[in-house]
């Protein structure tokens, strides 16, 4: 019991540790007060729009507006998640921000000019589409900005918590300034909120665009794809982000449920509807500050299937016992377990996907996200018609916990992919120059990437004239560099190579070759240019060390020219 205690008492300080980090993390802290700002001027002005809607349309204009901005949002998902991976990130940050804030004023004009409804819904449509590149943009920059693995799931955790107190304060903003002004004078405070969030995004630090060849030369589509393709040839990946969906879609059936249930089942009539989503949204904060025990955890799967049976067996259980004090209890169970999926998927995802590709990634799950909530939306109805309120909530909450149940193994996989790597191989990264300037996050996850090789003396590593694929580290013995088969230079334990033929693109500049029995660590191409190019201060370390070999200065243990 002692040591369950101590345990307990360890994690709650690590834990407090990390979000400490978060916090004194200027550039995340940044981050996170941008997502503060942006996603309270959301909430707030989805209410406005909503109520706008009502009152010129009634409520067939609710549900079509509602529509309207979901389907293009979702359709255009995957494009708006290539901008943060083709340009710098804070920029396509910003320019979401500023897109939102220029059409929301217009629309705010349109309303006290009482223009069109059209016009109005049409700006509406169009905010809707600027906003999608945001989180994309945002989840992508976190594990760049993030220190360490138990860093990056704080903020993950933070910005989890600050999403669930703005399903609160947005609407409960909107609904204040309804009270005493108009929907218009709304639209104007959200476009400050997004001005303040873009306050933020202006100071945070420069992440440049991985610079390649090829996908100057690829199409728009292709690179697209690439986001779906990831996905689709990683099991555990696919997996995981399958679940996540299934669990989006019971999201988008439960906004229908809520309401039923309210008003036919507990007859608690419309304020009732009310009363269950702030269960729901109480849960959810609570659940935001207990996934900040994730933070000391190397293994988080088994934390996203807690979370996402904790929205499928409440189900079941409100329809067993559909009491008012059942129902208020079940659905704050629900909150907490979507914490816990948010902030495993999203580190999950981050510590698992390369990069230069991560934008993409996310943008293909935001497109899931629309789609699954709008397609639960929909089912909805038709399983009440055709189970009973009852019945489609335990058979919603049924499929999921049995997904689950069938699932969890393939899930579990997924952690060996994005275990922290050992602090030999961390070390061996930061003693090469190039390297030394990345942050500990892309160091983690380089690090993970490092293909150990045991080779005999005389084995020829790399040889003058053939293409570069692989960058090289000597953990141990020695290596001959030769040009025109002339030695020229040996290289021992801390010496590198290969990183000329990559840079540059072009052939081996020189051969090696084992001298002694040699333990090394390869890095491959797209590894290397990725962390190596998007990254300003290890960029031009890099062009420092390939000028400095070319030009025959001493580097790092290198005499010569490498390869």
């Amino acid at each position: 019991m002692l040591l369950r205690v101590q345990a307990v008492r360890r994690r709650i300080a690590e834990s407090t540790a990390a979000f400490r980090d978060v916090v004194q993390n200027e550039s995340l802290r940044r981050l996170e007060l941008a997502w503060t700002a942006s996603i309270i001027g959301q909430w707030a002005y989805l209410v406005a729009v909503s109520v706008y809607a009502y009152e010129v349309g009634g409520e067939a204009a609710v549900g079509l507006i509602f529509l309207l901005r979901l389907v293009p949002a979702a359709l255009l998902a995957p494009f708006t998640g290539l901008l943060a991976d083709r340009y710098r990130r804070e920029l396509v940050l910003l320019g979401s921000l500023l897109a939102r804030a220029a059409l929301i004023g217009l629309a705010a004009v349109g309303v006290f000019l009482d223009v069109d409804p059209a016009v109005v819904y049409a700006l509406a449509i169009g905010a809707a589409i600027a906003t999608t590149p945001f989180r994309p943009a945002q989840a992508a920059m976190t594990p760049a900005l993030a220190q360490s693995p138990r860093e990056l799931t704080a903020a993950n955790a933070v910005a989890s918590t600050i999403e669930s107190l703005a399903v609160f304060v947005g609407p409960a903003l909107a609904g204040l300034l309804l009270g005493v002004t108009s929907t218009g004078t709304v639209f104007l405070v959200n476009v400050g909120l997004v001005l303040l969030s873009g306050l933020f995004v202006i100071r945070l630090p420069v992440s440049r665009p991985r610079r390649e060849r090829e996908t100057e030369a690829s199409t728009i589509a292709s690179e697209v794809l690439v986001g779906f393709k990831t996905i689709a040839r990683e099991p555990s990946l696919r997996i995981l982000i399958g679940l996540f969906t299934a669990q989006t879609f019971v999201a988008g059936a439960l906004a229908v449920y809520v309401v039923v249930v309210a008003i036919d089942l507990l007859e608690l009539g419309d304020a009732g509807v009310g009363y269950l989503n702030s269960a729901l949204g109480a849960g959810a904060i609570l659940g935001g500050v207990l996934a900040l025990a994730l933070t000391g955890a190397r293994r988080l799967s088994p934390a996203f299937m807690f979370g996402v049976v904790l929205w499928g067996a409440p189900l079941i259980l409100l329809g067993i016992i559909p009491t008012t004090v059942a129902a208020l209890l079940l659905l704050a169970l629900i909150g907490l377990g979507n914490s816990f999926v948010d902030v495993a998927t999203f580190t999950l995802v981050q510590r698992a996907v390369p990069d230069h590709i991560l934008a993409r990634v996310f943008g293909v799950i935001q497109m899931l996200w629309f789609a699954a909530v709008g397609f639960g939306a929909i089912a909805a109805p038709a399983l009440i018609s055709w189970l009973g309120l009852e019945g489609a909530l335990i058979a919603t909450g049924a499929a999921l916990v049995g997904l689950v149940l069938v699932l969890w193994p393939k899930v579990a996989k997924i952690d060996a992919r994005a275990v922290a790597p050992e602090i030999e191989e961390l070390r061996i990264l930061t003693s090469v120059p190039i390297f030394a300037p990345l942050p500990g996050m892309t160091l983690e996850h380089l690090a993970g990437r490092l293909v150990p090789l045991r080779l005999d003396p005389d084995t020829v590593i790399v040889r003058e004239g053939d293409a570069g694929d692989r960058f090289y580290i000597v953990a141990d013995g020695v290596v001959e560099v030769s040009e025109y088969g002339r030695p020229i230079s040996e290289l021992e334990a801390g010496g590198y190579f290969g990183e000329i033929a990559l840079i540059r693109d072009v052939a081996r500049t020189a051969t090696v070759t084992a001298k002694t029995p040699v333990v090394l660590y390869a890095l491959d191409r797209e590894d290397f240019l990725a962390a190596v190019t998007s990254h300003e201060p290890s960029a031009e370390a890099a062009e420092e060390v390939v000028s400095a070999r070319l030009a025959g200065i001493p580097v790092a243990g290198a005499r010569v020219p490498s390869v």
